[in-house]
């Protein structure tokens, strides 16, 4: 089979890596539009669960994966002048280029043909029996053919934007901060021995109110050094480079599509669905795209029935994915209502961001509810039950009064 990957990003390289691995007499060819080594980016998080499948289906990427990530399990939160910290999770962080490096290589290593500064474009699809459209949520390929996907895009409502430091976190940290016009807070994770990933966030009032919106990008790092001093420790914060927008502001959009293939295009990663950072599950999502894509592709079918068998168990797993990125996007839009508790009954609302439940019950009382569940095993079973039809109704109720 000839397979054209349009897209060097993690899912086009690991689906050429493990269709390759299935069969070398493939022809696959990644084209990567950007230079090599050129990607946007500090660090990726990621969980033992997805370290897990990476050994089944390529165990080489996997051990130099992780040979090059950090890790943690500690979460800690910063509100105002106080500090919560919780153990949690085993975490990784590694950094995106070297993560494009390592899978690069393999790719290469296993005979796969890389075309970088190289356009897909054009009207024509490339010449091959399977074109893989895994060029990002501005997917030109699936551009071309919007109105047969489906895409519909939903814009959040807060405004952020993606940095970096050369403090290196030892938690995945959270900083609230209160000014004058509002809440602003960060996300930091480290990548590597040299430096960390710092998302930060706000409402679009407190972006307006601090004249995020109209300062100068070295002035508004400036700012963010000022409001995340305890946070950073002297460290700087750095943005993109200026020719590439600098410390560029955006809201979250939401992509979904309503179906993934037209004949020969397959749309993969965040070309066919986005899930909001707060979750950090995009890598991983982009992977497991390329490991069930494979899987499909392997077992004996027609390409149309192995692009649907793929299209089908991918919208299954990521049900829970995207119900859970939505409450975490609202969790944070809605972030005064939990500011105003106690910092450690906070965080654990914050673990308990995903919950459909969460949005409709004040949050003090959900918090102890979710505390006596933790104790009995009967109202956890009642929880597990109850909750999403609960969490249904209400949202039901909601939008009839928007009506």
């Amino acid at each position: 089979m000839k397979v054209v990957c349009v897209g060097g990003g993690p899912a086009g390289l690991y689906l050429a890596i493990l269709l390759k691995r299935q069969d070398p007499a493939h022809a696959i060819t990644v084209r990567e539009r950007n230079p090599e080594g050129s990607t946007y980016g500090w660090g990726v998080t990621y969980w033992r669960p997805l370290l897990d499948r990476l050994r089944a289906h390529d165990p080489e990427s996997a051990r130099a994966v992780e040979d090059a990530s950090v890790r943690w399990r500690d979460g800690v939160a910063r509100v105002r002048d106080l500090t919560v910290r919780h153990r949690g999770d085993e975490g990784f962080g590694i950094g995106r280029h070297k993560l494009l490096e390592i899978l690069a290589d393999r790719a290469r290593t296993l005979g796969v043909r890389l075309e970088y500064a190289s356009e897909a474009g054009g009207a024509r699809l490339p010449d091959a029996d399977l074109v893989v459209a895994a060029d990002g949520a501005g997917s030109a390929l699936r551009a071309r053919h919007a109105g047969h996907f489906g895409t519909e895009v939903r814009t959040g409502r807060n405004r952020y934007v993606w940095l970096g430091t050369t403090k290196v976190f030892d938690a995945f940290t959270f900083a609230f901060v209160e000014t004058a016009h509002g809440w602003i807070w960060a996300y930091g994770y480290g990548f590597g021995p040299r430096g960390s990933t710092v998302v930060v966030e706000c409402a679009p009032g407190t972006w307006t109110g601090l004249g995020l919106d109209r300062t100068a990008p070295d002035r508004q790092l400036a700012l963010l050094e000022e409001y995340f001093a305890d946070l950073l420790d002297g460290h700087g914060l750095t943005g993109r480079p200026a020719a590439e927008g600098g410390a560029s502001w955006t809201a979250f959009r939401t992509l979904t599509n309503r179906t993934w293939s037209r004949g020969n295009l397959v749309l993969l990663g965040d070309a066919a669905h986005t899930t909001h950072y707060s979750i950090g599950a995009g890598t991983t999502l982009a992977l497991e795209d390329a490991m069930t894509l494979a899987d499909a592709l392997r077992e004996p079918a027609a390409l149309p029935d192995a692009l649907a068998r793929y299209e089908h168990r991918r919208k299954a797993a990521l049900l829970p994915v995207q119900s859970a990125a939505r409450y975490s996007a609202r969790w944070y839009e809605d972030l005064p209502r939990y500011l105003a508790l106690p910092p450690e009954r906070m965080f654990a609302l914050l673990g308990q961001r995903h919950s459909p439940l969460l949005p409709y019950l004040p949050p003090d009382l959900y918090y102890r509810l979710d505390r006596a569940a933790g104790h009995l095993e009967p109202l956890r079973r009642l929880k597990r039950r109850l909750g999403p039809r609960l969490a249904r109704a209400l949202q039901a109720r909601e939008l009839a009064a928007r009506a």
